[in-house]
């Protein structure tokens, strides 16, 4: 969740967007950092690569029959291919370019079905050795499948099935009787992974909507859900730009509502401030609360008459009588402090401490009004 520097593009094809769904209620950005985990990393994927190559190279070399060598030759392809894409896609996705999800995610079933294709034809040849030489192999594998791709739990199950149900279905037709018993296993072994994974997923977007709830209540203010001073300074990296301004906005007969009627007024005006100041933006502005009745708006505007224009319109808007609750009306001013980049620097904290003094201005010269901060000397 923290680093958003790897970016893999969703699915699209609709089998795989369901396959790699892990539930109707998961934001968005979970959902692109949970297709990112599929990803791994390349010595995580380049292990389970080994491992599959070594096997099928080693029983083709015991069983040079065509069924084991065309699966050692199809094993090391996908392996070959899931490999190279893997890295493709990492350097698309460092790039922010589309990656190819759906592909690299139908190459992962391949290579399941690939292991149970050489786990159903080794029962069939009925040499034990091999046999359970991959089926420990498969073993491992649906062990790895469920712990690491637990981002999307129903490619989970669909993988376990595919690399181990064939061998089950051949146990019939491997003319041991006493291999029967694994018609009873087996289903209890897959059955408990694929719900591992799904518990697992479960656990991993619960953490994740944690992590994600606690960044945004320390960068937003509670009671409005605007940025706070923390959100603001992230948002904007701690340098506006030079063509930025930010007005510092203090509430002008708040203290007297909330005394007469009492903080949960108190707080259903600030709420309603926050509203009307929202339908003043544009698109690139940011309107933060920086605790009580302090309000900043930052905006890409640099012309001194349209952001008076503008700071009118803001003061114009916040004046306008707000209805708390069916028996009362209350008015209220706002007192602006005005600050440029232009003149008082690109740095978000020159930029508030040089607002905050128009604003201690503009309180002294009457109060509800705007104040422009002096040019700071050359």
């Amino acid at each position: 969740m923290r680093d958003q520097t790897w970016m893999y593009s969703p699915p699209r094809w609709r089998l795989i967007r369901w396959l790699t769904n892990a539930g109707p209620d998961v934001p968005t950005e979970i959902h692109i950092a949970l297709i990112r985990s599929l990803f791994g990393t390349l010595p995580l994927l380049a292990g389970a690569v080994v491992n599959t190559l070594l096997v099928s190279a080693c029983v083709a070399y015991r069983i040079p029959r065509p069924e084991f060598l065309i699966w050692c030759a199809v094993d090391v392809l996908i392996c070959a291919l899931r490999v190279g894409l893997l890295i493709a896609a990492r350097r698309a996705a460092a790039q922010r370019r589309e990656t190819p999800t759906d592909l690299y995610i139908l190459l992962g079933l391949a290579w399941a079905a690939s292991l149970g294709y050489g786990l159903f034809v080794s029962f069939l040849h009925q040499d034990w050795v091999v046999t359970g030489l991959i089926g420990m192999s498969s073993a491992a594998v649906v062990g790895g499948i469920a712990f690491r791709n637990f981002g999307a739990p129903r490619l989970v199950a669909v993988m376990i099935i595919t690399a181990f149900a064939p061998g089950v279905l051949a146990v019939p037709f491997s003319g041991e009787p006493i291999m029967l018993i694994v018609l009873i296993q087996a289903p209890f072994y897959l059955v408990s992974m694929s719900i591992a994974g799904f518990r697992l997923n479960r656990m991993l977007v619960t953490t994740m909507r944690a992590e994600r709830e606690n960044a945004f209540r320390a960068q937003h203010d509670s009671l409005t859900g605007l940025l706070n001073r923390a959100g603001l300074m992230a948002a904007m990296g701690g340098q506006p730009g030079e063509n930025k301004a930010l007005f510092f906005l203090d509430l002008d007969g708040f203290k007297a509502v909330n005394d007469v009627h009492g903080h949960a007024a108190g707080d259903m005006l600030l709420q309603a401030v926050a509203d009307r100041l929202r339908n003043r933006l544009g698109p690139g502005d940011l309107l933060a609360r920086l605790g009580g009745d302090e309000f900043v708006v930052l905006t890409d505007e640099d012309s001194r008459s349209a952001l008076l224009t503008f700071a009118e319109r803001m003061r114009e808007q916040v004046s306008v009588p707000y209805a708390l609750g069916s028996d009362r009306t209350v008015r209220i001013g706002v007192s602006i402090g005005l600050a440029l980049a232009s003149e008082h620097g690109s740095d978000l904290a020159n930029l508030l401490s040089a607002a905050d003094a128009a604003l201690y201005e503009a309180k002294a010269k009457g109060k509800d009004r705007c104040y422009v901060a002096s040019a700071l000397a050359a």
